[in-house]
């Protein structure tokens, strides 16, 4: 899949079918809207492509607004959602960024300039609850009424639906925040997962006896966080049993800088600036802050000896192993 930060490129003067939108966690509703792209892309001729934005518009608004906190949790980085794209059998993934100019954009020339000109949709796919231009004044009726005028196909999709739950980013966002991975999964139609490189810590996890792959979180507000048993790959042919948390290290770190760390069960090896992904498969309980290191390491052992407790009771049906 190709990727490009904005639209223009000389790569993208050709056709497309385009599907818009913000696609946080490439969920199973995303996955259905994607094939249903891939498919009349193919047919068209046309190269299958989707207009994605960072930051999501409404991390933007919360900032400009002074309340970050309102922004949305972030379902997935920048990175995880391309791969799952890229999965889907996407041909082209355009990333604009949001910023005050686009936020200000008339949806007439949001159509005219981004649709048209920058990306040559003869195609548009969106979700039923689409809107797009400044004051999200455009929905579906003035998008296909100006396709109809200009020459290019408008289809709309509906909700897509699991045992009469709506799958949405705001569903998966709900089940991570509660911890419920099992729903999460579900609704991705694959575990919750986070990938990164491998990055130099403070090494303080092997000076208590429980070294540490560490990973930093591009987002600051990620939806979840916790303790988690994980499965992690990247560190050899099979993916491998371990426990991670995920949050602010209240009791060794005040910088508010979200890290993942992960500890990899009976493993030893160097990992530094290996690409790994940490599918995080049922989680163990929320971040706590402790009085003393002592007390930190008792509670990372006892993080340990339940993660093994519980992949001991779904060992055969998980690829993940130990060492």
């Amino acid at each position: 899949m190709q990727v490009f930060r904005g639209f223009h490129h000389a790569a993208l003067n050709t056709p497309s079918a385009v599907c818009i939108g913000n696609f946080d966690g490439v969920h199973r509703g995303h996955q259905a809207m994607l094939a249903l792209l891939v498919n009349e892309a193919r047919h068209r001729e046309l190269a299958a492509s989707v207009l994605t934005f960072e930051p999501h518009p409404r991390d933007y608004f919360a900032q400009i607004q002074g309340h970050p906190e309102l922004a949305p949790r972030r379902v997935s980085g920048l990175r995880d959602k391309l791969a799952e794209l890229a999965r889907c059998g996407v041909d082209r993934a355009v990333v604009l960024r949001f910023d005050q100019k686009l936020a200000a954009l008339p949806a007439q020339d949001f159509i005219q300039r981004v649709l048209l000109e920058g990306l040559h949709a003869r195609y548009v796919l969106v979700g039923d609850d689409f809107r797009f231009g400044a004051g999200r004044a455009g929905d579906y009726a003035l998008l296909d009424a100006q396709g109809l005028r200009l020459g290019f196909d408008v289809a709309r999709m509906n909700a897509y639906e699991v045992h009469g739950q709506r799958v949405s980013s705001s569903a998966v966002r709900q089940a991570l925040a509660r911890g419920d991975m099992s729903l999460a999964e579900s609704l991705l139609d694959r575990p919750y997962a986070m990938s990164g490189h491998v990055q130099h810590g403070r090494k303080l996890g092997r000076a208590l006896g429980f070294p540490t792959l560490n990973l930093r979180v591009a987002h600051a507000r990620p939806a979840a966080q916790g303790i988690f048993a994980v499965c992690v790959h990247g560190l050899g042919e099979r993916p491998l049993q371990g426990v991670a948390s995920l949050g602010l290290r209240p009791t060794v770190d005040n910088s508010g800088r979200v890290l993942l760390e992960i500890h990899v069960l009976d493993w030893a090896g160097d990992a530094y600036g290996k690409l790994v992904r940490v599918d995080l498969l049922h989680k163990l309980r929320d971040e706590a802050r402790y009085d003393s290191l002592p007390a930190l390491t008792e509670a990372i052992a006892a993080d340990v000896r339940q993660a093994r407790a519980w992949f001991a009771t779904i060992e055969r049906h998980t690829s993940c192993s130990r060492i």
